[in-house]
């Protein structure tokens, strides 16, 4: 597979919104995304290339989250979402599961405080009454205290299925009374669970793979997709740059 580092930029991939509609980098340099999602694969695979334990592989998966959120709020994008934890992953090992809400579970509460610091604001995007209570409290803690930031807004995906996602705005526009015929594009994006938020503009991938794997399958419609082979927990803030760079040289077409 050839790495996504030197891949050249190409038609078919556009983004989801205009030029005046993104943000800038320092300087006045390219021009930045106003919301950047990522899908961090390879944790396990890390794991086993060090000799190390899935548990080890999703701890030090937690650990590369916090400079790319540094990283992001830095360069003034305005929201970050990242995908913790899919409906799906419930089908994975028992044991595997019980890891990775520890770890983010513990990691919600060991970076609130310098979240509140940095001014970004968390937001959990996924159906949260289908998680344990502790959990459950762990999150609410952090939605409180981290309400008031105004420099970035990091969407934690934590339960999360973009179909789920669609489903239950349908459910809402039902429930709001609306009749079919007003049921378009514009009901259902204010029902999302990021209706406040911008449109997503760049969605990347680590570790290899080639997919979105139901991962704001809606935002997604024209945001720029960018593939890395390098595997999340070594995914630095370079590695970041080098998605951006891309990002400022794709032609944009939105369709037209």
């Amino acid at each position: 597979m050839t790495s996504v580092d030197t891949h050249r930029p190409t038609d078919t991939l556009l983004a989801s919104q205009t030029d005046t509609d993104l943000a800038t980098a320092p300087g006045g340099q390219a021009p930045l995304p106003r919301h950047v999602a990522i899908v961090m694969d390879g944790n396990r695979r890390w794991a086993r290339l060090h000799g190390l334990s899935e548990g080890e592989g999703h701890s030090a998966g937690v650990d590369a989250i916090r400079p790319i959120v540094e990283h992001c709020a830095d360069l003034g994008i305005e929201a970050l979402s990242i995908y913790a934890f899919s409906r799906e992953n419930w089908l994975r090992d028992e044991g595997e599961v019980a890891t990775l809400f520890a770890l983010l579970e513990a990691a919600i509460r060991r970076e609130t405080p310098d979240l509140v610091r940095q001014g970004v604001r968390v937001r959990i995007l996924g159906r949260l009454e289908e998680l344990p209570e502790q959990t459950r409290v762990s999150v609410a803690d952090a939605l409180s205290a981290t309400a008031a930031g105004h420099r970035m807004t990091l969407n934690v995906a934590f339960n999360y299925s973009g179909r789920s996602e669609i489903v239950d705005a349908v459910r809402r526009a039902v429930a709001d009374g609306l009749r079919p015929e007003e049921v378009d594009e514009e009901a259902i994006r204010a029902r999302l669970y990021t209706a406040d938020g911008p449109d997503l503009d760049l969605l990347i991938r680590t570790g290899g793979e080639q997919r979105i794997s139901n991962f704001l399958i809606w935002q997604a419609a024209y945001a720029e997709l960018y593939f890395s082979d390098v595997l999340w927990p070594d995914f630095e803030p370079a590695t970041l740059d080098a998605a951006l760079a891309e990002f400022a040289r794709r032609t944009r077409r939105f369709g037209r």
